[in-house]
């Protein structure tokens, strides 16, 4: 497999320093960095981004995730070792990254589920996130992007 160009970042510098800048603006929210990085794994699994999946799933090991969490994230609804809160980000993950798939797609139900575990913040937190490892997997799919490869 063959990138089609150079990352986005490499060749725009300032787009690194902008994500990375995104993505600290909501590092006090509250979410715990291991929720996070499970609804980034998720997004990426959806969005087909194998730099991201990699990326994340090995972020999640590094934090002491087990096995059968991490090989049952695209299967969160049927697998016994998510925390209520958790389902609750993936659900919201999946419906924000699926945007265009339905005609509501973050519906009144998975809203109000997110909100008994996530305050005002901790939801800005969750969906900058999901926002910015979108944007993530935009740029990687895109320009087909290989797994392992450095910038």
């Amino acid at each position: 497999m063959e990138a089609r160009m150079r990352n986005i970042v490499a060749v725009f510098p300032d787009a690194l320093k902008a994500l990375r800048d995104l993505a600290a603006s909501a590092d006090e929210g509250g979410v715990s960095g291991q929720t996070l990085e499970l609804v980034h794994l998720r997004a990426s699994q959806i969005n087909g981004c194998s730099v991201c999946v990699g990326l994340h799933a090995s972020a999640l090991k590094k934090m002491g995730e087990t096995d059968e969490r991490l090989y049952s994230v695209a299967a969160w609804r049927d697998a016994p070792y998510f925390t209520d809160a958790e389902r609750a980000a993936l659900a919201l993950t999946e419906a924000a990254t699926r945007i265009s798939d339905e005609t509501d797609p973050v519906t009144d139900e998975v809203w109000e589920e997110a909100e008994k575990y996530y305050d005002e913040k901790a939801l800005a937190q969750l969906i900058v996130h999901i926002g910015g490892i979108n944007v993530w997997n935009r740029f990687n799919v895109v320009t087909r992007q290989v797994a392992g490869v450095k910038l």
